[in-house]
Parts: structure tokens; C-alpha cells; sequence
């Protein structure tokens, strides 16, 4: 049985198919170093993030046991954890949607699939960072009417006013 030998060309030596490659941001521009700067200190930076969110969920109080509508009506009460979950969530987005990005330039060859993946990416990742946005800022746990009377069904801590 004869063995062929597959020829590989060295890394940066000229002689890749042109095929594979793709136009890149201008010479003079920083996009892909912004990029892999973004990258490397937001990923810290939810790992903090998301711990605290965790730990503060699932470990003080009653543990797993007590998530529910009230947990999370009360900590959107406080203007910090408003922020902390604001501020995670548009880091986590934006990371996540530079992380599909790289994964869709990596895959695919054809130029219209790659506009068409990123544009789907882009609508998708733009529609869940303004819906949670404005469910964050705009979240009311205690519902009224139009006359101001609380609802029947509002949470218990509603009518402790």
C-alpha cells in the first residue's frame, strides 16, 4: 500500500489558495485589535459579573429556593443592581456577538452566506440588548390601574407600602 504525502504550505509563506482569503479592514485600521482588546478585558470582567450575580442569587438568602418574582423585583429595586445586570448583559452580548462573528468568518466561504449569517447575528444581538434594556429600566413590579389602585395579583411586598 503506497503512501501519499500531503504537501502543507508553511504559515505566512505565500503560497495559500486566494481563494481563502478574505479582504480584511483597511492597512491603517485597529478594528481587529480593538476587537481582541475588547475581548480579552471584558471576559474578566464578566467572570466577576457573573459570579457575584450568581452567588448573590443562589447562596444569600434562601438559596435556589428563593428565586422567584419577588428576588428579582427587589434587586431591581436598587439602582445598583440595575447597572450590575445592565452592564452585564451589554458586556455579554457584545462578547458573545464578536465571539459568533470570528466563528462565521472562520466558516464560511461564500461571501453572501457570511452577510447573511452577520446580519441575522446583528439584528438578533441589537433586538436582545434594547428589550433588555428597557425590560431593566422599565420593570414594575407593583401594577396599578388607571385609577392607581393596586392590582389584586401584585406581589405581596406591594402592599407593605
Amino acid at each position: 500500500m503506497a503512501t501519499q504525502q500531503l504537501n502543507i504550505a508553511a504559515p505566512r509563506s505565500g503560497d495559500i489558495d486566494p481563494k481563502y482569503l478574505r479582504k480584511s479592514a483597511s492597512p491603517g485600521s485597529n478594528r481587529e485589535m480593538v476587537k481582541w482588546l475588547f475581548m480579552r478585558i471584558s471576559g474578566p470582567i464578566l467572570m466577576v459579573l457573573i459570579f457575584v450575580h450568581l452567588f448573590s442569587n443562589l447562596m444569600v438568602g434562601d438559596g435556589v429556593h428563593g428565586l422567584n418574582f419577588g428576588l428579582v423585583a427587589g434587586k431591581w429595586a436598587s439602582p445598583l443592581w440595575q447597572i450590575w445586570d445592565l452592564v452585564m448583559l451589554w458586556l455579554a452580548m457584545i462578547h458573545g456577538t464578536i465571539g459568533v462573528s470570528t466563528i462565521i468568518d472562520d466558516y464560511t466561504n461564500k461571501d453572501r452566506t457570511r452577510v447573511g449569517f452577520k446580519v441575522a447575528l446583528y439584528l438578533a444581538s441589537i433586538a436582545i440588548i434594547v428589550l433588555g434594556t428597557l425590560v431593566i429600566f422599565t420593570f414594575e413590579p407593583c401594577m396599578t390601574d388607571a385609577a392607581g389602585n393596586l392590582l389584586d395579583n401584585s406581589p405581596s411586598f406591594c402592599f407593605n407600602q
